[in-house]
């Protein structure tokens, strides 16, 4: 039987090999964000917003699609490099059978709930409206979405990342090409964006579904006679619930923030605004690096159904050596041209005063946040996403939030609104802590009683 590459390559080669076509197609997927947001923002700094404090919805819906296809490409790898061939494929199916319900699910909230959740950010009217219109078009057309993500994640969890490079590719060209014509030509405005959105993603999901159709050949998908296996069910989410739950974690902590940030700054939505913009400029950073861990995630999880220690361990040591370079490369974009990145959203003198610094002191939390983000997948492929998830939990809700909401206050009495957002290195020590923790006990539990090079050592 030919070799799967994911066991014998070289370790650097092979993390490269995996990755680089992700990061290139979330690169572009971030280039697709920054532009969808530079061209609302041409409309009014009002719409900016509105798409701003939808984001944590957005969050919510993409948390569930990513955490579902994490347990899925997990289990796969797993079932791939144990040589269970039918489990590989039943675990596939029944990830796309997820995805559907997760579409179903998403769907039936965003058009029911639009309105109540930007009516708990914002007093706005402009922004309220806005906001819901474009909320309910992307999650009640969300399929191309969970489609798109769940089917990109069976070629990567089999070693055909460049494939995925190219579903990702072709939705951020059709909605880039499509934004300018929906949002301006056909006046559409912020509505306009959220309609090239969803047609971008379904053209990623139809591309994505011929490649796994046409291309990957360790997966066979066979849907006539297809009954849920909910024992199946169970184990994929038994990896992937924690990865839903850190992304709802991430969607409450953006959603709290902004109400913080528009009740005790003293630019209220401007404020918000910063931060949006924040999360759209830092894609640039965390895309690569979210790139690497999933091309990292089946290379660990291979190994580790195939007992090889020696591979397992240097993947997770050269993922965490790569991401920290990555962001040290971030640190240094954020501090030194904040104010050309603002400029790229139309920003006022009012916003630039604001997100200037935003950007420059949230910048230096992402020192410690590529070792975390590094270690977290390695918790992910090992079965252990729990740890992940409590990281997420103490990060976010421990430190984070509250931290904020105390430097938020007192900024306030002082007359210095910027001291909210050293709430983000606080709270990222913190994380770095814990992941630490966490990792010595996987080590040694998961780890370290595998033969050094697979079963014949044993």
């Amino acid at each position: 039987m030919q070799e799967n590459k994911l066991g014998v390559m070289p370790v650097s080669k092979l993390i490269w090999n995996m990755s680089l076509p992700i990061i290139a197609s979330m690169l572009m997927q971030a280039l697709y964000n920054i532009v969808d947001s530079v061209f609302v923002s041409m409309v009014s700094e009002q719409s900016l917003t509105a798409v701003s404090l939808a984001f944590p919805a957005q969050q919510l819906m993409i948390g569930l699609a990513t955490g579902t296809a994490v347990g899925v490409n997990a289990l796969m790898g797993r079932s791939l490099g144990a040589r269970q061939q039918s489990r590989a494929d039943a675990v596939a199916m029944n990830g796309v059978f997820l995805a559907l319900v997760g579409f179903m699910v998403t769907a039936a909230l965003g058009l029911s709930l639009g309105g109540v959740f930007f009516r708990a950010q914002t007093a706005e009217q402009s922004i309220i409206v806005q906001g819901e219109s474009y909320l309910r078009i992307v999650t009640g057309c969300s399929f191309g979405l969970f489609g798109q993500v769940m089917f990109e994640r069976l070629l990567q969890g089999t070693g055909r990342s460049r494939y995925s490079m190219y579903t990702q590719g072709l939705g951020a060209i059709v909605n880039t090409i499509l934004d300018p014509v929906f949002i301006f030509v056909l006046g559409l405005g912020v509505a306009g964006a959220a309609i090239a959105t969803v047609i971008g993603q379904c053209c990623a999901c139809a591309l994505a579904i011929y490649f796994n159709k046409t291309k990957n050949e360790d997966i066979h998908l066979r849907f006539r006679g297809f009954c849920p296996d909910w024992r199946l069910i169970g184990n994929i989410y038994a990896i992937g619930l924690p990865s839903v739950i850190m992304m709802a974690v991430g969607s409450l902590m953006t959603f709290l923030m902004n109400k913080i940030l528009i009740t005790y700054h003293a630019a209220r939505e401007t404020a918000a605004t910063a931060f949006g913009v924040y999360f759209k400029l830092n894609s640039f950073i965390f895309m690569p690096i979210f790139g690497l861990n999933n091309g990292v995630v089946p290379i660990v999880a291979y190994n580790y159904g195939a007992r090889n220690r020696a591979r397992l361990t240097e993947t997770i040591r050269r993922s965490v050596l790569y991401a920290s370079a990555i962001m040290l490369a971030g640190i240094a974009i954020f501090e030194l041209i904040p104010h050309l990145l603002l400029r790229l959203f139309s920003a006022t003198d009012t916003l630039l005063a604001v997100g200037v610094p935003c950007l420059r002191i949230i910048a230096l939390s992402f020192s410690f946040a590529g070792a975390c983000i590094a270690l977290g997948s390695s918790f992910q492929a090992l079965g252990k996403s729990v740890y992940s998830m409590i990281n997420s939990i103490v990060r976010q809700l421990v430190f984070l939030l509250p931290s904020a909401y105390l430097l938020a206050r007192y900024g306030t009495a002082v007359g210095n609104s910027d001291l909210v957002w050293w709430s983000f290195p606080i709270a990222e020590i913190a994380s770095l802590l814990v992941t630490s923790f966490f990792f010595r006990r996987v080590y040694r539990t998961l780890i370290l009683p595998l033969p050094e090079h697979g079963e014949h050592d044993a």
